[in-house]
């Protein structure tokens, strides 16, 4: 499985040791720089997955940074960490091209759920994802098993299309969760989790009831045995 590369452009020790434990905890790789030219080096040289960047740095400007990238290699998502009542410069920032923003102080599992919705925007997926028996139309958003449309609602195919880029690993609760919460508008509990798993589960399986496809991995989460 590829690791994805984090450059986190950031002069502020505490900030860089804090995100970069964060980050590779998550699995990310992750370099860093403080300053804006070392930032533009190092995207330039050696184009990383992400590039999440302070706006405000003692040598330079996150804005910079973002416009270099984006002139030079502009399928490098870019994500702005700001102050939280900064609103003019995250404006300026998506006006830039920035692909999101992040405020601080940031909470630590929407900034990982901001950082994998952005990744995932920007990678190029495959048009078709097969699952045993499901097969995945991405481009139409075309569900099918053995051949036979199957009906999901907004929230499930997202749900499904969680599973399926993470084939084979585990997706943990609090995954699910960070997927769902624009749907969804609010915090899902634990037991409205498991009603829309079984409602998934309902629509894939062929015996939801002892399902093979969508497997609860105990005190963990769910794994996708594709």
């Amino acid at each position: 499985m590829t690791t994805h590369r984090i450059l986190l452009v950031e002069d502020d020790p505490m900030i860089v040791s804090t995100l970069t434990e964060l980050l590779v905890g998550e699995g990310y790789a992750v370099e860093t720089a403080s300053t804006q030219a070392g930032a533009i080096a190092a995207a330039l040289t050696d184009p990383p997955t992400l590039a999440l960047l302070d706006v405000t740095l003692e040598e330079g400007s996150g804005f910079a940074v973002c416009t270099a990238i984006k002139r030079e290699r502009p399928q490098i998502p870019v994500i702005f960490l700001t102050a939280s009542a900064d609103e003019l410069n995250t404006v300026a920032g998506i006006q830039m091209g920035a692909d999101d923003y992040i405020a601080k102080p940031f909470r630590p599992r929407e900034l990982l759920a901001r950082v994998a919705s952005v990744i995932r925007r920007a990678q190029p997926g495959p048009v078709q994802i097969t699952l045993g028996p499901i097969t995945i139309d991405t481009e139409r958003a075309r569900v099918e098993r053995d051949g036979r449309e199957i009906n999901l609602s907004a929230l499930e195919y997202r749900m499904l299309m969680l599973f399926a880029t993470n084939a084979g690993r585990v997706v943990t609760r609090d995954m699910i969760r960070d997927a769902l919460w624009d749907d969804a508008g609010a915090y899902i509990e634990e037991n409205t989790l498991a009603v829309y798993i079984k409602r998934l589960r309902g629509k894939i399986e062929e015996d939801p009831t002892s399902p093979r496809l969508l497997v609860t991995v105990r005190g963990m989460g769910y794994r996708v045995a594709g």
